[in-house]
């Protein structure tokens, strides 16, 4: 069961993580000895307005670790693992960004259980963040005044199991998983999605009118240019080049 706080919503924004917890459940078991959290550094200041949410400012994290310091060990927590998580494209959007920063490799072929989706599949047309699906299930979140990342986790643990039946089946034998690639978009991704896009707009333009008269002032002057450059006109080195392909 994993959970981050960020600075913001989105890493293609460059917001950072500044806490990530995880918890481990077994045989649908919370394993209170198997946790893994961390604050971290996230590089940048925290806004005032998510302060307000997690209750993680700057000053709190300005000696913990960032997350390159911490990966390894993250990634070692988790190896075997089926992530089960609340809206998963917002953390793993997290996670898979500050291990892309880290140069380390990404998590896509990780099992991943959202239990967001699933929720809203159970019981559609209702709220369902995690104080709501408490509420439903009647798990105490009192001690809860501000999110935090180990918190949730364990809060997570008890709604996933309620929702799936209780401590009498096995975990995720009933709700599908999905590599965590299917969640994701990295921003390297949203940057060729929105460059094609835009060319693909570009190329299917019809071509402008264009007047005799400009084609051959237009040819003039490649032709100046050749002359004056003593052959080194490059494109037409290219065009040449490409016509022999």
């Amino acid at each position: 069961m994993l959970d981050t706080e960020t600075t913001g919503l989105s890493p293609l924004n460059g917001d950072r993580m500044v806490e990530i917890g995880a918890i481990e459940v077994r045989h649908r078991s919370v394993q209170a000895d198997r946790v893994f959290h961390h604050y971290l550094n996230p590089g940048r200041a925290i806004p005032q307005e998510v302060v307000r949410i997690h209750g993680i400012d700057d000053a709190k994290v300005r000696d913990a670790p960032c997350f390159a310091d911490i990966a390894e060990d993250f990634l070692a927590f988790i190896e075997g693992a089926t992530l089960v998580i609340h809206n998963a494209s917002f953390d793993l959007g997290f996670i898979m960004n500050e291990l892309r920063l880290a140069g380390l490799a990404d998590i896509q072929h990780v099992p991943v259980i959202d239990t967001l989706a699933y929720a809203r599949k159970r019981h559609p047309h209702q709220r369902n963040n995690l104080d709501a699906l408490c509420d439903r299930y009647q798990i105490e979140r009192g001690h809860r005044e501000l999110h935090g990342a180990l918190l949730d986790s364990e809060l997570l643990a008890e709604v996933y199991l309620a929702m799936t039946g209780g401590r009498q089946f096995s975990l995720g034998m009933d709700i599908p998983s999905q590599p965590a690639s299917s969640f994701v978009q990295l921003p390297e991704q949203a940057r060729g999605r929105d460059e094609q896009a835009e060319t693909a707009n570009i190329m299917q333009r019809k071509p402008p009118p264009i007047a005799a008269e400009d084609i051959e002032a237009h040819q003039a002057m490649m032709e100046r240019i050749h002359r004056e450059s003593e052959g080194q006109l490059i494109w037409q080195y290219a065009s040449e080049s490409h016509e022999t392909v």
